[in-house]
C-alpha cells in the first residue's frame, strides 16, 4: 500500500477501487471543516477523539482548512503530528462548505462519513448518537441542534428556512441547515455535490428512497455569525428554489418551465386578441398603449420559457442513460 506524509508522520494512502474512489479501509472518517477557529480545533479534537474512543482504531478525522486566514492551519498541523487518526486538507482558498465536505469525503476511507462544520459549534462528543442511529438501520441521519444557542435572529431566519423547505419537500426534519450529518458512503455514490447541495442531502437522499432520520445533538455556547446580509437572504432563497426543482422537476423540466410559460403565453394571446378586437371594431387606437406592450412581453417571456423546458428536456434525452432515476435496495434470487 502506498504512503503520504501528513505533517511529521506517514499515514497509508488508500488505492484506487472502480465504482468507490477509494477502499473503504475503516468503519467511520469524520470530516471536519474549519474556517478561522483556530483557537476551537484542539477542543472539537477532544471532543471527538473522546466520544469515538480513544482505544478504537477503526475511525479517522480529516480536518478541512477552508481557506483560513487565522492560526487555524497551524493549529490543525499540531493536532495530526500528535494523533494517527487525524489527517489535514487545506484548500487554496475558502470555496464553501460543500467543495470542502467534497475534498474531504473523496479522502476518506470509511464506511460512514460524518461531516460537520465548526461554523455551528455542535457538541462533537455526541457524534456517536448519529453513527448508532446508521447501525439501527438508518441511511442517513441529520443533526438536530437542540437546543439552540446562537442569536434570536438566527434561530428566527432557521425556523423560516425550515418550514418552506419541509413544506416544499414534504420532509419532516427541523433543521436542515444544522451542518451536521452522518451517511452511509453508498448514498453518496447516488447523489451528486456540488454548490450548496450539502445542506439537502438528506432531503434528496430521502427523494430517492433511502431512509433519513433526525437525532438532536447539542449545540454550544459561543460566537455566531449572524445573518444580518441581503446577500444571505437571496442566496436562502435561491437554495429554496434550487430544492423546489431538484425534488420535483429535475427529470422533468418542462412540467415546471412549460406549465409558468404555458400560463405567460396564454395571458399574452389573451391580452392581444383583446387589443385586436378591440382595434378592429375600431373602438379607439391601441398604438402607444402599455396594454400591448405587457401583452407582447407575457408572449416573449412564455415562449422563452417554454423553449429553455424543451431545450432541458433534450438534455435529460440525450445523457438519458447515464440519469438514474431509481435506488434498488435488495435483489433475491
Amino acid at each position: 500500500m502506498q504512503t503520504e506524509a501528513i505533517g511529521k508522520k506517514v499515514v497509508p494512502k488508500a488505492p484506487q477501487v472502480e465504482g468507490l474512489g477509494k477502499m473503504t479501509l475503516l468503519e467511520t472518517s469524520v470530516v471536519v471543516v474549519v474556517r478561522n477557529r483556530g483557537n476551537e480545533v484542539e477542543e472539537v479534537h477532544k471532543a471527538l477523539v473522546a466520544g469515538l474512543g480513544n482505544d478504537r482504531s477503526d475511525y479517522e478525522i480529516i480536518f478541512v482548512d477552508d481557506g483560513s486566514v487565522d492560526n487555524s492551519w497551524a493549529e490543525l498541523k499540531k493536532l495530526a503530528e500528535n494523533d494517527l487518526h487525524v489527517r489535514v486538507i487545506r484548500m487554496r482558498t475558502s470555496f464553501g462548505e460543500a467543495a470542502a465536505f467534497d475534498a474531504g469525503h473523496k479522502q476518506s476511507v470509511g464506511k460512514n462519513i460524518v461531516f460537520f462544520t465548526t461554523r455551528v459549534r455542535i457538541n462533537a462528543n455526541q457524534i456517536p448518537r448519529l453513527l448508532a442511529k446508521l447501525q439501527e438501520g438508518a441511511d442517513v441521519v441529520m443533526g438536530w441542534r437542540f437546543p439552540r444557542r446562537d442569536s434570536g435572529l438566527n434561530q428566527f431566519v432557521s425556523k423560516i428556512f425550515n418550514a418552506i423547505i419541509r413544506w416544499i419537500s414534504k420532509s419532516d426534519l427541523q433543521d436542515n441547515n444544522s451542518g451536521v450529518f452522518a451517511i452511509k458512503r453508498s448514498v453518496l455514490l447516488d447523489i451528486p455535490l456540488y454548490g450548496n447541495l450539502n445542506i439537502f442531502l438528506p432531503i434528496l437522499a430521502e427523494r430517492k428512497g433511502y431512509r433519513v432520520e433526525a437525532e438532536k445533538i447539542e449545540q454550544l455556547p459561543g460566537t455566531f455569525r449572524q445573518s444580518r446580509y441581503v446577500t444571505e437572504y437571496a442566496q436562502r432563497l435561491l437554495d429554496i428554489v434550487s430544492v423546489f426543482f431538484l425534488t420535483n422537476y429535475s427529470k422533468k423540466p418542462l412540467h415546471f418551465l412549460g406549465f409558468i410559460g404555458l400560463l405567460f403565453t396564454l395571458a399574452g394571446v389573451g391580452l392581444n386578441a383583446y387589443l385586436f378586437f378591440y382595434r378592429i371594431l375600431q373602438y379607439g387606437p391601441i398604438a402607444g398603449r402599455p396594454l400591448l406592450f405587457f401583452g407582447a412581453l407575457l408572449l416573449v417571456i412564455g415562449i422563452q420559457m417554454i423553449s429553455i423546458g424543451l431545450i432541458g428536456e433534450m438534455i435529460i434525452f440525450t445523457h438519458a442513460k447515464e440519469v438514474k432515476e431509481y435506488t434498488i435496495e435488495e435483489i433475491l434470487e
